[in-house]
């Protein structure tokens, strides 16, 4: 989609109604809405040998999947397990199962092999992630590498339903479901009715919203209250990319020594505005450069002479092996933290072979 119509389209998605413009496209919309339930009731997915939970999102753009991984595997190894991740991996030109852990050589763990999330969750985490376009071919791959992992988190796996799940986390950013129509009227990728589906076979399901917005959503959830959680996330520091490359953590003395200091800020994820509202909240000077989601960075998007730009995590890994010149590339790290309750929640509804860890 051109990025001009896609961010026309998005001044009317978040809206409580149709507009003019989105109402000429629901009839499209009723048909992308009829295939995505034709496809999740015909799904016939046969279980893997280990519990599955799938994170993912119903909306378009970044919800925050993958900090929600990355948290979800520190709070697995916390309770015993032994997590490994599966993904896509956006942007791979290869669809076959790619295996990216600690025998990895370097060079060969580049964002066009494995995409800039998978590359990121595993730098993050040190679990074993599998990449490939199924994700039960990534997670077979996984376990036949890695005997001792005891389950499996699939990242922006909720519309794979080749791939069984034991529990299903979906995740939403503050701005709600728009006006609650599936694409190209709406920003959901089945119609609304599929965020709570019920049904005996339906595995347990839990909505997780990733940080409040400044307005309220245009409409509430339509899911139980008592199976919604909320994120908590800040920015956690700061740090050259060049420390960042090397693995040293973020500091907050970092952020704060950038205040005064004339920041370009570049952010090429689902959401850059909620990036560039936290740098500012944390006093920083900045001139907001988005960009779009998965950005390549194959040519550098600021000029040569900017002195310094502030990156997320996401841009860092694909930035961390260029050539950049006399630009100071400073990186802001995200704390992402699950909720107490749905920790609980999520430990109950794995399944009581799995709870023994």
């Amino acid at each position: 989609m051109p990025a001009a119509l896609a961010r026309l389209l998005q001044r009317h998605w978040w809206r409580p109604r149709l507009t003019p413009l989105t109402a000429l496209l629901a009839p499209l919309s009723c048909v992308v809405g009829a295939i995505a339930a034709r496809r999740r009731a015909g799904a016939r997915a046969q279980p893997l040998r280990v519990p599955v939970i799938v994170v993912g999102n119903v909306i378009v753009g970044g919800a925050g999947k993958t900090p929600t991984v990355i948290a979800l595997v520190a709070l697995l190894r916390s309770w015993g397990f032994a997590p490994g991740i599966v993904s896509r991996g956006h942007g791979r030109a290869d669809a076959q199962a790619l295996l990216l852990d600690a025998t990895t050589p370097l060079d060969a763990a580049t964002p066009a092999a494995f995409g800039d999330e998978p590359l990121l969750m595993h730098r993050r985490t040190g679990a074993p992630v599998a990449v490939a376009r199924q994700r039960r071919e990534a997670a077979l791959a996984l376990l036949a590498a890695h005997p001792g992992i005891d389950v499996i988190v699939a990242d922006d796996g909720l519309q794979h339903h080749a791939l069984a799940r034991d529990v299903e986390l979906v995740v939403f950013d503050g701005r709600g479901i728009g006006n609650g129509w599936p694409l190209p009227a709406g920003p959901l990728r089945e119609r609304a009715d599929a965020i709570w589906p019920v049904g005996a076979d339906t595995p347990p399901r839990f909505i997780l919203v990733n940080g409040r917005w400044p307005a309220p959503p245009a409409r509430a959830l339509p899911a139980p209250s008592e199976r919604c959680f909320e994120a908590s996330r800040s920015l956690g520091g700061a740090l050259s990319l060049a420390d960042w490359s090397r693995g040293a953590s973020a500091t907050r003395d970092t952020l704060a020594a950038l205040r005064g200091r004339p920041l370009l800020a570049a952010a090429g994820i689902g959401d850059p505005e909620r990036f560039f509202a936290m740098l500012e909240a944390e006093g920083l000077a900045i001139a907001r450069l988005p960009l779009a989601d998965h950005a390549t960075f194959d040519t550098l998007p600021w000029a040569a002479a900017t002195a310094d730009v502030i990156v997320t995590e996401k841009d860092a890994v694909k930035l961390a092996q260029r050539s950049l010149g006399a630009t100071r590339v400073w990186v802001a790290t995200l704390d992402f933290g699950l909720p107490d309750d749905l920790a609980r929640a999520l430990r109950d509804a794995l399944p009581a072979s799995a709870t023994s860890a």
